[in-house]
């Protein structure tokens, strides 16, 4: 088929997302086992970076190979008077890449939508209140259900439920709303809508979700760690609240952007065991971290020249041309 200058930059583009970011995930399903058994050696906020950089690493990669390689090489080398025709394997990758970024777009607009409606709901009809002590304000919901979330993505907010301030000691409560503070100052509804922004390996079937899961578990882990903040009585507390809250019953299905205090009933024993078991000691900020970042934005700096030369882009031009 035949196509115009800048279709076939369109066709092209998404071709070459879609195999990169396809090889790239494939790599990354091979090593999630090993990088879940590695996450359970490292701090728990440690943990939830690495699996976070592996489900967001295929489509990151795409991109950047797109965006920094495709696009310069074709608009470099290919002459824009020569009518080419492109073949149907390439056309047919392009349309698997152009349905996999649909896909996750409508899924990352869909939570995006819910979590606007569920935290305005909450707003609406719930009150601000001051609870443990602490600030700013939570709004309060009127009611039994065992809710105690998260909700919203640019200004979160918690939201607790009455039932559950009546069921929780002062302690209790405190503690617990430390640790949606501790998911607020991660940014990790944000991060889970990173996650529903980014791409599935391909149509219609996901394949991190066990990396998902893992990255879910593990954040859950760093904010008990950061509410207990290295105190064994606070530890004792939160692991008191779970089970209280655990108790009451399941909740009403939330935003699927919304984190909520037990997010997975099935996980309760392992947080309640991992607070038992020691006092969690808070990561303190390591100087050698900066370090290692400046080394790799120093490299970055040194390949990007070599990256951008003319041979590398008639090279990436050639592949291109086979890919047609």
């Amino acid at each position: 088929m035949t196509l115009p200058y800048l279709a076939r930059l369109w066709c092209l583009g998404l071709a070459s997302f879609f195999l990169v970011h396809l090889v790239t995930a494939l790599l990354i399903a091979s090593l999630t086992p090993l990088a879940i058994r590695s996450a359970h050696r490292l701090a728990p906020r440690r943990a939830s970076r690495l699996l976070l950089t592996l489900r967001l690493l295929p489509f990151a990669l795409a991109v950047s190979v797109v965006f920094g390689i495709c696009v310069p090489s074709y608009l470099w080398f290919e002459p824009e008077r020569i009518q080419e025709s492109v073949g149907w394997a390439c056309l047919f990758m392009a349309l698997l890449g152009f349905v996999v970024c649909a896909n996750a777009v409508t899924r990352g607009f869909r939570a995006a939508v819910l979590s606007l409606w569920f935290t305005r709901r909450c707003l609406r009809s719930g009150r601000q209140a001051q609870l443990a002590g602490q600030e700013p304000p939570v709004v309060v919901i009127q009611g039994s259900t065992p809710l105690l979330a998260l909700a919203g993505i640019v200004r979160p907010r918690l939201v607790i439920s009455e039932g559950v301030v009546n069921a929780l000691s002062g302690e209790e409560l405190s503690v617990a709303l430390r640790h949606e503070r501790a998911h607020q100052s991660s940014c990790d509804n944000l991060k889970r809508l990173c996650i529903f922004l980014a791409p599935g390996a391909v149509p219609l079937l996901n394949g991190f979700r066990a990396l998902e899961r893992a990255w879910i578990s593990f954040a859950e882990y760093a904010a008990d760690e950061a509410a207990a903040g290295g105190d064994a009585r606070r530890s004792l507390a939160l692991a008191s609240a779970l089970v209280r809250v655990a108790r009451l019953g399941t909740s009403s299905p939330l935003s699927p952007i919304t984190i909520s205090f037990l997010e997975d009933a099935s996980d309760l024993s392992a947080r309640v065991g991992r607070l038992l078991a020691q006092s969690p000691a808070l990561e303190s900020p390591n100087p050698r971290s900066w370090c290692k970042m400046g080394t790799v934005l120093i490299l970055a700096g040194c390949l990007a020249p070599m990256l951008f030369k003319p041979s590398t882009l008639q090279f990436a031009h050639w592949v291109l041309e086979c890919l047609i």
